[in-house]
């Protein structure tokens, strides 16, 4: 089984930065897709960003140009840099993985984490 367990949200005011991490209990998690989704109130989830087991990066046009994804293979580790945040993106933000073994395939999700924009 893999777990993955956000961390960083909390509350910030429009401009600010704010770095979320997904931490992962297996290897897996580095050998796979991994993406970062948010949800806001009201609202569908959505995918922010992915980064591929080879290193290729997709963001949302919503936050091309502010937000970067990368992952630490060593440390199992995902992140996801926000810069110059706006109210909008105020909404619990979740890692996903979508993990490929020989044998299964599945889907895992963390808890989420809450970002807040606002002054």
């Amino acid at each position: 089984q893999v777990q993955l367990v956000e961390s960083g949200g909390g509350l910030v005011q429009p401009g600010g930065s704010l770095r979320l991490s997904c931490a992962a209990s297996s290897r897996l998690f580095s050998r796979n897709l991994a993406s970062w989704y948010r949800q806001a109130p009201g609202r569908n989830r959505e995918l922010v960003a992915s980064i591929r087991s080879g290193g290729e990066l997709e963001y949302s046009d919503s936050v091309k140009g502010r937000f970067t994804i990368s992952r630490d293979n060593v440390k199992n580790t995902m992140y996801l840099q926000m810069n110059s945040l706006k109210p909008d993106d105020t909404a619990v933000y979740y890692c996903y993985a979508k993990i490929v073994t020989s044998i299964e395939v599945f889907d895992v999700w963390g808890r989420g984490t809450q970002v807040t924009v606002s002054s």
